[in-house]
């Protein structure tokens, strides 16, 4: 049956969410399904090889479970999975560590009601994440910050909180199951959709509460083994370097200076060491000049962390994103000349961390 929101013609919404050893976290995520303003029309859990009580935990808060069979085969399958036993009109996609909102469901149906055109869909990250440790508080908001000021017309997907429609999803191919962890699956979609025709919708005001906990180390990893290093071969494989969301003309700017930092910076530090000390003057100037430059480039970022998180959280997110994108200007730059001596991309093997 048909729910109506605010008067609006209808339509049918079929939430899918791939799972592996959930946990508490896909609890609080179906319980907010449960609570949507806009309740969902069915809810698919598909179970991708879980060995904790997932499934049974799905089941008794009235999601339907899909199995995959010799799991874990990823999120990539799994949704596809979830897709083929949806019987609604539009497939949305929530990742299991993720809280939609009250409105996050009837926002989403207002925009494919009002614009017929609009394929799919994708929302942000909200700026309040439960994990407060410096590097999950810096990646979800990261996260925020980008899709609230990327591009409306966008030219990729994002499952961890979107939606497609489901005959678009169908006819494209759904997912590449290629991708066996979690990885860049979603964006890749995107740009197939985009090719074939059909229009994409960043929206914003659409948003869930991330519970993923984050360390360095699984940032790193997952930044570059799952995001860069996949995204660099896609752009390859693809021949043109896209603007959307991180690689914005400010964010490769951005790059360039924060190469010259470090450049200068390490300069600094070996005529210090070696000497004359005295013609570290110059390199200490660049130091400053390319600091001031990547802070102006991004103040309003950095003015974002510093009301987010306070001071000391402000001063080490800059770092972190500094690092960021030292890291990854430099899988960019080593995966191109790699492809420029081969004269061909590989396809990506996937080494995602989740």
């Amino acid at each position: 049956m048909q729910t109506a929101v605010s008067g609006r013609r209808t339509m049918r919404l079929s939430v899918v969410v791939p799972v592996h050893n959930g946990g508490e976290d896909l609890r609080r995520c179906l319980h907010g399904l449960a609570a949507s303003a806009r309740p969902p029309d069915e809810v698919i859990v598909v179970d991708d090889g879980s060995t904790d009580d997932s499934a049974a935990d799905a089941a008794a808060l009235g999601a339907r479970v899909v199995a995959t069979p010799a799991g874990p085969r990823g999120p990539a399958y799994a949704r596809n999975r979830g897709a083929e036993a949806a019987n609604g009109d539009v497939l949305v996609f929530i990742d299991a560590d993720v809280v939609v909102h009250a409105d996050t469901l009837g926002r989403m149906e207002a925009v494919l009601v009002d614009e017929p055109n609009v394929a799919a869909l994708f929302g942000c990250y909200d700026d309040n994440p439960p994990a407060r440790s410096p590097a999950s508080l810096f990646k979800n908001l990261l996260h925020h910050y980008v899709h609230q000021h990327g591009e409306r017309e966008a030219g990729t997907f994002w499952a961890g909180c979107g939606a497609v429609r489901r005959a678009v999803f169908l006819e494209a191919g759904g997912f590449d199951q290629g991708y066996t962890r979690p990885s860049i699956e979603d964006i890749e979609l995107g740009v197939r959709l985009r090719q074939a025709g059909h229009r994409i919708r960043l929206c914003p005001e659409i948003q869930a509460t991330h519970l993923k906990r984050w360390t360095l180390r699984s940032l790193w990893r997952t930044d570059i083994f799952a995001r860069a290093i996949p995204w660099t071969r896609l752009i390859l494989r693809r021949g043109r370097l896209s603007s959307d969301l991180n690689l914005n003309p400010r964010s490769r700017l951005s790059a360039l200076l924060a190469w010259a930092l470090l450049g200068c910076a390490l300069l600094v530090l070996g005529l210090a060491l070696v000497g004359p000390a005295r013609l570290a003057a110059w390199p200490a100037l660049g130091v400053l000049l390319a600091a001031a430059g990547t802070a102006a480039l991004n103040a309003d970022l950095y003015a974002f962390f510093l009301r987010r998180g306070g001071a000391r959280f402000a001063l080490l997110a800059a770092a972190l994103h500094v690092a960021y994108l030292l890291y990854s200007s430099l899988v960019f730059a080593w995966l191109l000349v790699c492809h420029r001596l081969r004269g061909k991309v590989l396809r990506p093997r996937e080494q995602t961390i989740k």
